[in-house]
């Protein structure tokens, strides 16, 4: 595929990903169950209902009430969480737990639009504490996701302060691209959710990844392209992609050109002058 890189005279413009299965093939604040467990955060009842929720959530996608009660059993799961703690354990485990499950079409997405000249924006449900790492793991510019109130003593309330959800992913791609000066409707998003429509509905290039049945629906009533990631692998195994060099790579190939040009013209001229000599 080749990508046409931006014309940065013009306003700039952005590729907002939802991030669970989408980007990654599970629900990244789910895939920490064990790991919350084996750090004491949650007892083993818990972590046997986060591991059923992760199996729903995979097999069946996650409308708006799946969604709701999610998002309450999650905030009633987390109060009096140390933060800290979190951070630390996310920390420790996201290459084991969140690398091998990187889908490899979104990765070469991610790149093929830096290579263009756009940034690239996580946009998800899941907690700041979990996207940030993660966004940070893929290499994105910026990452929009749910926050938690956070009490005196460093430990989560169990209140959200900020839900990255539905309507609300939209309103903060209109506020980035406000403060960005993202060009929307040269602007790209990618989900696998019908409740992303008015994300995907914000932008001028909207695309359905794996979506669920409603989200295909629509997405063929309107005519997005669908697309079907199915290939997670670690990102170090990957080949980058080659079908148009980011720009430092442009830079060595043109200073590699000049010289070898100068190089055969040098042995051309010394060629002539050598046989200039001989000839007389």
């Amino acid at each position: 595929m080749l990508w046409v890189v931006e014309n940065h005279s013009l306003p700039r413009t952005a590729a907002f990903f939802d991030l669970d299965k989408t980007v990654i093939a599970k629900s990244s604040t789910l895939t920490f169950g064990k790991s919350f467990y084996q750090g004491g955060l949650i007892n083993r009842r818990a972590a046997l209902r986060t591991a059923y929720a992760q199996f729903v959530f995979l097999t069946g996608g996650a409308d708006h009430d799946q969604m709701e009660r999610m998002r309450k059993y999650l905030s009633a799961l987390c109060r009096g969480w140390n933060v800290q703690q979190v951070k630390e354990i996310v920390a420790e485990t996201l290459h084991d737990l969140i690398d091998p499950i990187i889908y490899d079409e979104a990765a070469s997405l991610t790149e093929e639009h830096h290579t263009a000249g756009r940034d690239v924006v996580i946009v998800s449900t899941s907690g700041a504490e979990v996207v940030e790492p993660i966004g940070e793991l893929l290499g994105a510019d910026r990452v929009v996701a749910t926050r938690m109130v956070v009490g005196d003593d460093g430990c989560f309330t169990g209140e959200v302060e900020y839900y990255a959800y539905g309507p609300t992913k939209a309103e903060a791609i209109k506020e980035l691209a406000q403060s960005e000066g993202y060009d929307l409707d040269r602007c790209y998003a990618y989900s696998d959710s019908a409740t992303d429509v008015p994300m995907l509905e914000s932008v001028g290039h909207p695309y359905a990844v794996n979506p669920d049945r409603t989200l295909r629906r629509e997405a063929l009533a309107r005519g997005w392209p669908i697309l079907d990631f199915n290939r997670p692998v670690r990102l170090k195994q990957r080949l980058p992609v080659l079908s148009v060099p980011p720009r430092p790579a442009l830079v060595v190939a043109a200073a590699v050109g000049a010289a070898a040009a100068t190089a055969g013209l040098v042995w051309y001229a010394s060629r002539r002058k050598a046989a200039t000599v001989y000839a007389g």
